[in-house]
């Protein structure tokens, strides 16, 4: 019976999961959407590889209304 005092470790280097995306991914998808207008606010990728762009949502304040128009 070997023990932890006497036997021999060897550590193997763990291997890099393989990737779920690759740059060429994202660099595709931004081009797109700024190709469509989009103003992209940030880039999310999950961890199964989807790749989410948030879109910057313009906060112009509108022209108030005039309240005489409603009569």
């Amino acid at each position: 019976m070997m023990t932890a005092d006497n036997a021999e470790f060897s550590v193997a280097p763990m291997a890099r999961a393989p990737s779920t995306f690759r740059q060429q991914d994202v660099t595709r998808a931004i081009r797109a959407a700024i190709a469509a207008g989009v103003d992209i606010a940030r880039i999310e990728v999950a961890k199964n590889g989807t790749i989410v762009i948030v879109t910057a949502i313009d906060h112009e304040p509108k022209a108030e209304a005039n309240e005489w128009d409603r009569i």
